[in-house]
């Protein structure tokens, strides 16, 4: 796979993304569902901590994609879906230093929802991945 990043501007470089990517030379795509904080066979966790919830919503990603034989450095999009977004800036670095330690800054979206579809969830996140 070759990426090109494209950053016509450089704010986005503080926050761990880039404004766009081109990818070329791929082969597979994976389209990821939303992942939050559960458990493997479907219970909720860390009722009301966003910070457990933002690195269990990671590691079930990363499970996703490593059942596709791929890692986050395969990231080419991420959508941060959160019922806070005070409250998850808090937490961003947890998500930026795991997607920089893996040599990737994908273009990312980060929306304010009213609620996700598992109650007592704070946040998910939704990527998509080449190889």
């Amino acid at each position: 796979m070759e990426r090109t990043a494209v950053n016509p501007v450089t704010w986005s470089a503080r926050w761990g993304f880039d404004q766009g990517v081109v990818v070329g030379g791929h082969t597979r795509t994976l389209y990821c569902s939303g992942q939050t904080a559960m458990s493997p066979d479907g219970t909720p966790q860390h009722a009301g901590d966003l910070g457990a919830q933002l690195e269990l919503s990671l590691a079930n990603l990363e499970a996703v994609l490593h059942g596709a034989g791929m890692s986050l450095a395969h990231l080419v999009r991420l959508s941060v879906y959160t019922t806070d977004v005070d409250l998850l800036m808090r937490h961003y670095g947890v998500l930026a230093g795991r997607l920089a330690a893996a040599g990737v800054a994908p273009p990312t979206t980060t929306l304010g929802v009213t609620r996700l579809a598992v109650e007592g969830q704070l946040v998910e996140l939704e990527a998509t991945a080449v190889a």
